[in-house]
């Protein structure tokens, strides 16, 4: 039973996410939702009594697959400058490949943050990359002239260049995954200088279980 109630929550958030990102958070309907799950509304009321805590479920969904990503690269021992590009990669697969998260994204920018004091995905991403970026100044991974404004406005038009607000029909738009290297090369000489660009990688990360099997 529990396993049944489980599968139904989880078709709930899948077709949430795909209405949200269709329609954005105002237009989509628990009517809507609720077909498109293939269930009735009183099921899925015993789930989610409102659409905010539809919304909460798969903003919480993108946020644990961040966390559970930065904790992952935090494992390795990696430094901030070789997470931040990490974080990047992170952000054009995830966008491509799970649908909910990518609901995260267009309900952040239709202005639904989630559960309260949690923030939405978009800023928990950003945040996230200011503080790498923090950490890479003060370890003295950057150049002297990757501090300031400019770097801050970098992380912005990257997350923008990247995920660009949208809907499902803009879903590929902004960087693909395969891009994503080729964009460091570029960067990578004015964020840590010319000389020590070899020190990083800038092709996505290995799941650790891969690694793991292949060492």
């Amino acid at each position: 039973m529990q396993e049944r109630s489980e599968r139904t929550r989880r078709r709930l958030i899948d077709a949430a996410a795909e209405l949200f990102t269709r329609s954005g958070y105002a237009s989509a309907t628990l009517g809507e939702i609720a077909a498109a799950a293939g269930v009735t509304k009183g099921a899925l009321y015993f789930h989610f009594p409102s659409k905010d805590a539809l919304a909460d479920a798969v903003v919480l969904h993108g946020r644990g697959l961040l966390g559970e990503f930065l904790d992952e690269r935090r494992a390795t021992g990696d430094g901030p400058v070789q997470r931040l590009i990490d974080l990047t990669h992170w952000l054009t697969l995830v966008r491509r490949d799970d649908p909910v998260s990518r609901a995260a994204f267009r309900l952040a920018d239709d202005g639904v943050d989630g559960p309260a004091g949690t923030g939405g995905l978009r800023r928990a991403w950003l945040a996230e990359a200011r503080r790498l970026l923090d950490e890479a100044d003060a370890a003295g991974e950057l150049s002297g002239d990757a501090g300031g404004d400019g770097a801050e406005a970098l992380l912005a038009a990257l997350l923008y260049g990247i995920a660009p607000p949208g809907t499902d029909r803009t879903a590929g738009a902004g960087v693909r995954p395969e891009e994503g290297g080729a964009l460091w090369r570029l960067l990578l000489p004015v964020l840590v200088g010319p000389g020590r660009t070899n020190r990083y990688r800038t092709v996505p990360p290995r799941p650790r279980a891969e690694a793991v099997r292949a060492a």
